[in-house]
């Protein structure tokens, strides 16, 4: 099970930081995968970790402004969300996978292995 923290209202321009940790397993074997999902809209890919935390992939749509970083010691997945625009305001989730073949297939398809209840991000003045 994930669980995913840290959502609430921020004006735009504002920073919120998500985190993700997980009960039943350790999340450090696993890469993690951020998905958020609008109202009436599709869900869609945000970004990815490594295990290790060396290799990121971020969308173009939060390039430059939202970073992922992990801290295995206390197995937590942190996305940094800075300069949130009109735009961001949707249903973050967090998702695992061991990725044993590779990442792509499971972020690019959204069919990783675990997945979060979501948290809410809005942004709004």
């Amino acid at each position: 099970q994930l669980m995913e923290f840290g959502g609430g209202l921020v004006q735009p321009g504002g920073s919120l930081r998500l985190s993700c940790a997980a009960s039943g397993f350790r999340l450090e074997h696993y890469y993690v995968g951020w998905f958020r999902q609008a109202p009436g809209k599709e869900r869609e890919r945000v970004s990815y970790i490594s295990r290790s935390g060396t290799n990121t992939y971020y969308e173009d749509s939060v390039k430059g402004r939202f970073t992922l970083s992990r801290d295995n010691a206390k197995d937590t997945v942190y996305l940094q969300m800075n300069s949130l625009k009109p735009e961001d305001p949707a249903v973050y989730y967090c998702a695992a996978d061991l990725a044993v073949s590779g990442i792509d297939w499971p972020f690019y398809s959204g069919r990783m292995e675990y997945w979060g209840e979501g948290t809410l991000v809005n942004v709004s003045s």
